[in-house]
């Protein structure tokens, strides 16, 4: 029996070590979350906006003005698949990539660019994982996370569509909600296409300054970027979100754990005194008969 509470003791100082490491990470992620809900916060509603007037711009549109206009159906398809680094979080890698696989069902030819390094891991021996001019590197985009980084990326996207390498680029990536919830989306970037709200259904005539040309060569681009950028800063969110949630759930589940070992411990610990007594009671009377 000795040895029975040797082992809940060492089970209860390693479920206290566990409990807090889940609540040390837990607090961290927190203190992430609130830096990177920021920046989606500020972020979206200038994205969303400028999105919704590239919508209209673009329905105005025809190929000769532009390539981003340019649908040729999607025989020839990239995923960005936008992940997290590090694990920990829940199912919120395995939801992207679990998207990613059912948008790769029934497509002729596709090609996945994972940002993110747990994208990476799930493709990278994956005949569709895209290499070569993307760099390689692209994976560890969280790991120094800017604009910079992320326009880079976009460049080498806008062009391989422009040139006719692919006739629609999707991104997959989990959309922040809130600290607690996480929507796994599925985006169109390319080819652009008016999108089905009430302010982009009503035709808005704009006057350009500079010139349409300029529009579309210079502000479609960059807004495609901002975005693909949009897409980052939403996943870098959600990921604390889910992680803080994780780490949370983990840490009450220690704290439960721990109460069933301590009171398993008092019962076996109750039960070798009272064997103990017994063995002592029963000795005295052999001796006093």
């Amino acid at each position: 029996m000795a040895g029975g509470l040797k082992e809940v003791r060492e089970r209860i100082g390693s479920v206290q070590n566990t409990m807090q490491i889940t609540s040390a990470m837990k607090m961290v992620s927190a203190a992430k979350l609130r830096r990177a809900q920021d920046a989606i916060t500020r972020m979206r509603p200038y994205a969303e906006k400028l999105q919704a007037v590239l919508a209209n711009v673009s329905a105005s549109l025809d190929t000769s003005e532009g390539p981003f206009s340019r649908d040729n159906g999607d025989a020839k398809t990239l995923l960005v698949v936008i992940t997290s680094n590090r694990g920990l979080c829940g199912a919120f890698n395995n939801n992207v990539v679990k998207a990613a696989k059912v948008a790769m069902a029934n497509r002729q030819m596709v090609h996945v660019l994972p940002l993110g390094k747990k994208a990476n891991d799930a493709f990278k021996n994956d005949v569709h994982l895209k290499s070569g001019a993307f760099a390689d590197d692209a994976w560890t985009l969280f790991e120094d996370l800017n604009f910079d980084r992320v326009k880079a990326i976009g460049d080498v996207i806008l062009d391989q569509f422009a040139s006719g390498q692919y006739d629609r680029v999707e991104l997959i990536y989990n959309r922040f909600v809130n600290a607690a919830v996480q929507v796994t989306t599925t985006e169109q970037m390319l080819p652009l296409k008016p999108e089905a709200s009430e302010e982009s259904s009503q035709t808005i005539d704009y006057i350009f300054e500079p010139s349409r040309s300029e529009i579309v060569e210079g502000i479609i681009p960059d807004s495609l970027k901002i975005q693909l950028y949009k897409a980052v800063l939403d996943s870098h969110a959600a990921e604390h979100g889910a992680r803080m949630t994780a780490m949370h759930q983990a840490t009450e589940n220690a704290g439960d754990l721990l109460k069933e070992l301590r009171i398993s411990y008092n019962k076996a610990r109750q039960t070798v005194i009272t064997t103990e007594i017994l063995e002592i009671v029963a000795g005295s009377e052999a001796l006093d008969s």
